[in-house]
């Protein structure tokens, strides 16, 4: 009993019906335009004449519905009083998409609807309401006649009259309750999205999802390689600032280049994640590009951290372009971070080879032996480097093994099918 009651009591309940209703008051100023062809056609039967002005009516309100501005402030309107889940208008058709016809009549369907339950639900509480104030003091003469399985009783005045008024409010009640959850329940199916705006605007989420997963790696390499090479530089310039200033300054100047690189990419990640209005322009900082032609630069900057670093190419390299070249660069840059973190301060092998079907990548360093004196002994650790770099390969079909290759050395190795070009 008491759960059968809690829609009476709730608030949500009676804002969704002053939503109906006021949906049959804002469509008043149509019924007078839809007045004016009876009007004009007086010697038409009545019956002509109400069917006439009910589909002037009715379809004056449908073109109202055709309006992008009539959608938006009835999804936000329905959103706020009728506590349904819809998507933002904005995102509701996603961009590149034209709706068909059965999704442009949707909206003019939902007013229709509306605005029937709006005048439906306004007329049968109105009167409710009406008889709730009258019964009780017998205003305007007021009796109320019940008839029923062939009984029939009539209320006029005492206590019957006062069961009658609490009757009619709470039928009053009902009367919000059944518009509030006819709206509720069409209000998804006419004001939500369709199948395929779903369908779209999953594949869209899937897609800026892929987009930031790829915009996180490339944070993840570029930053976690500068912090690394940057620490380990400083660790160097302090050792030599007073036995080898010159060398000093070499390493201060190789963390200055590390640190500009590593912001302007950082730069560029940020203002995609904020999906910048200029960049969606088509005028914002393009994005920096790292190829294979870079490695010399990569490379020196890890030679500067004291490591001695040993490139072994083989084919041409700077013919692989496009999406490969900055894998490609991402990968190695991922593996000089790992030797120079957890490698021994051997010498680290880095090997490149572009043949006609596939480019090799391979970076072996030592490991077991105790670090360099002044250089850190250990760097934190996020885990997600080799995942990571699985995932880059495996979203371009090549291959990759990582793990000890020996006693005491350690080889991060990848085949990535390749077409070189022209």
């Amino acid at each position: 009993m008491i759960k059968a009651l809690r829609p009476l009591l709730r608030r949500s309940t009676y804002t969704g019906a002053l939503f109906a209703y006021a949906a049959a008051l804002a469509s008043l100023p149509l019924l007078s335009f839809a007045l004016l062809p009876a009007l004009a056609w007086r010697s038409a039967p009545e019956g002509v004449l109400f069917g006439v002005v009910l589909v002037v009516w009715a379809a004056l309100i449908a073109l109202v519905g055709l309006a992008r501005t009539t959608r938006r402030v009835l999804v936000l309107a329905a959103r706020r009083l009728l506590h349904v889940v819809l998507p933002a208008p904005s995102a509701a058709r996603p961009p590149g998409t034209s709706p068909g016809a059965g999704q442009r009549w949707r909206t003019p369907l939902w007013l229709l609807l509306h605005v029937t339950v709006g005048w439906t639900g306004a007329l049968a509480s109105g009167l409710l309401l009406f008889l709730a104030v009258a019964l009780p003091g017998g205003w305007l003469g007021a009796e109320l006649a019940l008839s029923l399985f062939g009984r029939s009783t009539r209320v006029t005045g005492g206590w019957q009259s006062w069961a009658a008024a609490v009757g009619c409010l709470l039928l009053a009640a009902v009367v919000c309750v059944l518009v509030t959850r006819a709206l509720r329940w069409s209000a998804p199916r006419l004001l939500g999205p369709s199948t395929a705006e779903r369908l779209a605007l999953a594949a869209e989420r899937e897609r800026r999802l892929a987009e930031r997963n790829r915009l996180a790696h490339e944070l993840h390499d570029s930053i976690g390689h500068t912090l690394t090479t940057t620490t380990i530089q400083a660790a160097v310039a302090g050792e030599l600032m007073s036995t080898d200033p010159v060398a000093a300054r070499a390493a201060l100047r190789s963390i200055e280049e590390s640190a500009r690189a590593a912001l302007e990419d950082l730069d560029y990640v940020l203002g995609v994640l904020r999906e910048r209005e200029a960049e969606k322009a088509g005028t914002g900082t393009a994005a920096p590009i790292r190829t294979l032609a870079d490695l010399p630069e990569l490379l020196e900057r890890v030679r500067h951290t004291g490591a001695v670093v040993e490139w072994e190419r083989s084919g041409d390299p700077a013919r692989v372009r496009g999406t490969l070249s900055r894998a490609a660069y991402r990968i190695v840059q991922e593996g000089l971070t790992n030797a120079v973190r957890h490698g021994s301060g051997g010498p680290i092998r880095v090997r490149v080879a572009a043949g006609p079907d596939a480019l090799e990548l391979a970076v072996v360093n030592e490991t077991g032996a105790a670090p360099r004196t002044g250089r850190p002994r250990a760097f934190p650790t996020s885990g997600h480097g080799l995942p990571g770099l699985a995932e880059r390969v495996r979203l371009l079909h090549g291959e990759i093994d990582a793990g000890p290759d020996g006693p005491r050395h350690w080889r991060l190795a990848v085949r990535l099918p390749v077409r070189l070009s022209a």
